[in-house]
């Protein structure tokens, strides 16, 4: 089926009762004909797994994993990651919703794509409520729903540091070689995309999609609204993970010009730990800028 390759969409659920129907019945009803669903749960404290389960009684083959603890997203991805059997993978959060046309846009994205070693093919987003009701666009868009932008392609790594790219993750299909070549997402960070995409970014290639695949709800418990919260543990163990990913990125690093563009994103998690009162993390933001720009000093 080379013109209609198979597409995993791993969909991760937690205390998404209210939605992750509509998450799921959007990966099924893709325009694109060759869809594998997989679903896991990350032991949920709402009625998610009931959901779920009462969904899957008219939809048997499909596989389903119910964690009996919390484990987080990216060791609950990794143990569907190993069932899937997908040339492109699609990471799905049970509170999101893929357009019907999503998939068959980013694979058109990759076929037309100019660059020879094309590992992630990303779009526009829509960001919705908890009602489903439209709030903004992820990149301003015109009347006809186009970019008023250009969005960064080919060999994104220096944009993804100094703060050019900001990243549309839930609009991204990716090729499962991208996560092989990675070993899956990182089980020690508290979320995954901005690791991964900037450890792909130094083997593969990036394109974009100038249209709007995926709808995003806006929600309390969302990732975006956790990175800014005061005197709180998940904020900070969110945070934390950024500062490993750039003690990573100073080992990745090439050229001088990498060096200078980390030390922007230094600058802006600094500000984050301000604004969340996290001073152990600055003072270990401060350490770190002083060796990036000793770094800087050697070329």
């Amino acid at each position: 089926m080379h013109n209609t390759p198979l597409v995993t969409v791993i969909c991760l659920c937690y205390n998404h009762a209210a939605f992750v129907v509509a998450s799921l019945e959007s990966a099924l009803k893709q325009s694109h004909p060759n869809v594998e669903l997989i679903i896991a749960d990350d032991c949920s404290t709402d009625n998610s797994v009931e959901v779920i389960e009462r969904w899957l009684k008219n939809h048997p083959e499909i596989p389903f994993i119910s964690n009996l603890e919390n484990v987080g997203n990216t060791k609950t991805f990794n143990k569907c990651l190993k069932l899937a059997k997908g040339a492109y993978i699609i990471d799905l959060a049970a509170d999101d919703v893929l357009k019907v046309d999503c998939i068959v846009k980013q694979l058109k994205g990759f076929a037309e794509s100019t660059y020879e070693n094309v590992g992630i093919v990303y779009g526009n987003a829509q960001w919705i409520d908890e009602n489903g009701i439209h709030i903004q666009n992820y990149f301003p868009t015109d009347s006809s729903g186009k970019g008023l932008v250009s969005q960064p392609t080919g060999d994104i790594y220096l944009s993804l540091l100094n703060g050019k790219t900001k990243l549309c993750s839930i609009s991204a299909l990716t090729k499962k070689t991208v996560f092989d070549t990675l070993n899956g997402y990182d089980e020690h960070l508290a979320y995954e995309d901005y690791d991964l995409w900037i450890r792909a970014a130094r083997s593969f290639h990036v394109d974009y999609v100038d249209d709007i695949l995926v709808q995003k709800r806006m929600l309390d418990t969302s990732m975006f609204a956790l990175s800014t919260k005061r005197n709180d543990v998940k904020t900070r163990r969110f945070n934390y993970s950024t500062y490993l990913i750039l003690q990573k990125v100073f080992v990745l690093n090439k050229s001088k010009a990498e060096f200078k563009a980390m030390l922007l994103k230094i600058k802006l998690e600094m500000q984050v730990a301000i604004h969340t009162r996290d001073f152990g993390l600055l003072l270990k933001y401060i350490r770190l800028d002083l060796k990036v720009r000793k770094k800087i000093m050697l070329y």
